[in-house]
């Protein structure tokens, strides 16, 4: 009987927590200290009068109160905006939820809900890093992501990004190709995929990984929610390293959201005339640290991590042939027909299985050992 009380008592405080995320969508610092004001009882910021207001105006002279707060929270309807959300089958977590991360809690702003598609299974948030950088990355600061998740390979390091275009993408990208857990904190509610060129990454990250949202479901991906997004990719996360980044840019405004929130804040160094570098110079020369290397990340957070293997792939004949070809050097899939007597079709077939597996990459035409 118990059990079925505080199911229910349960259900009770989430209807408040879905309400209230549904209201003052870019204001999550208000929301965050009425919470704190009325003792984290989500129930109780639903009673709020003019007098409580004064009060909390008084207490928090740095925060601004909605206008129209006391006639929202009074005419929003609770039971229908929470059937609507269960009846979609959405996921969430409330500030109460035993899976919401500790690490959040430690942020000003922390949100009160956060909904997910994915799992929280095997996410060590003692092992998070924050991955960001421009939109319009070169090529040499794509590599140098690469190469330094890739040194993470198969250990319980959880990369967090926000699944944008450039720097964000390619972190997702290596954590799932070096069996890392990844978490990708997205702007917008989840009736959209933004960008929409990663939809599959998307999709990957969803069966391997965990997607985080504050933002209700139809929510579109607007500019003025990508900043306030940032604060939980750093929040999230012990470590924040950027790769690239002009002096006004999204990256930039998370190195800050690192800062207040206590995280340290790691920069890998690019070419000097690299106009998206000139925030990475600007955070080394005001104490980043400096990261050419896996190591460097280790040393700074003071991590001792442990590889663990994976089952062995087994592979076929050919497979190991192909293998050892391009383990002599890069290679095009003309050349490698050159020496099998396969077709196209087998032969693409057999190079896709070993890129899924992890045994090899393709860029531009070309098949490399992947890690090398």
């Amino acid at each position: 009987m118990q059990g079925k009380l505080d199911l229910d008592d349960t259900k009770e405080k989430d209807k408040y927590y879905i309400a209230l995320n549904n209201l003052f969508i870019n204001q999550p610092f208000f929301k965050t200290k009425i919470f704190e004001f009325f003792n984290y009882d989500i129930k109780r910021v639903f009673s709020a009068n003019s007098d409580d207001i004064k009060e909390f105006r008084e207490i928090y002279d740095n925060v601004s109160v909605p206008k129209k707060f006391l006639s929202e929270i009074d005419k929003i309807d609770i039971d229908k905006i929470y059937n609507d959300i269960i009846s979609s089958g959405i996921k969430y977590i409330t500030y109460d939820n035993e899976l919401y991360p500790d690490i959040l809690k430690t942020t000003e702003d922390y949100p009160l809900l956060l909904y997910y598609r994915g799992s929280f299974e095997d996410i060590n948030f003692d092992r998070t890093l924050a991955c960001v950088g421009s939109r319009n990355a070169t090529e040499s600061a794509r590599q140098n992501v690469c190469h330094i998740i890739s040194g993470f390979k198969n250990t319980d390091v959880v990369i967090v990004s926000g699944l944008a275009s450039g720097i964000d993408t390619i972190s997702h990208i290596s954590a799932l190709k070096n069996d890392l857990k990844t978490i990708a904190v997205i702007g917008s509610g989840f009736k959209f995929i933004y960008p929409s060129q990663n939809k599959s990454l998307y999709e990957e990250i969803e069966n391997k990984g965990l997607i985080l949202s504050e933002y209700p479901f139809e929510l579109r991906p607007v500019p003025v929610n990508f900043p306030q997004r940032n604060r939980i990719v750093t929040g999230l996360s012990k470590g924040v390293l950027i790769a690239e980044a002009r002096m006004k840019s999204g990256a930039m405004i998370s190195a800050r959201f690192a800062l207040e929130q206590g995280r340290e804040l790691m920069c890998i160094p690019g070419l000097i005339t690299n106009p998206n570098c000139e925030g990475i110079y600007h955070l080394i020369k005001n104490g980043a640290g400096v990261v050419t290397n896996t190591k460097d990340i280790l040393n700074i957070l003071n991590w001792d991590i442990q590889s663990y293997k994976k089952e062995e792939i087994k592979l076929t004949a050919i497979e190991k042939e192909i293998y050892e070809i391009i383990s002599c050097g890069e290679i095009s899939i003309e050349g490698l027909q050159q020496k099998f007597d396969v077709g196209i079709n087998e032969l693409m077939i057999k190079l896709t299985q070993m890129e899924l597996n992890g045994l090899i990459v393709q860029k531009n035409g070309l098949y490399y050992i992947a890690g090398i």
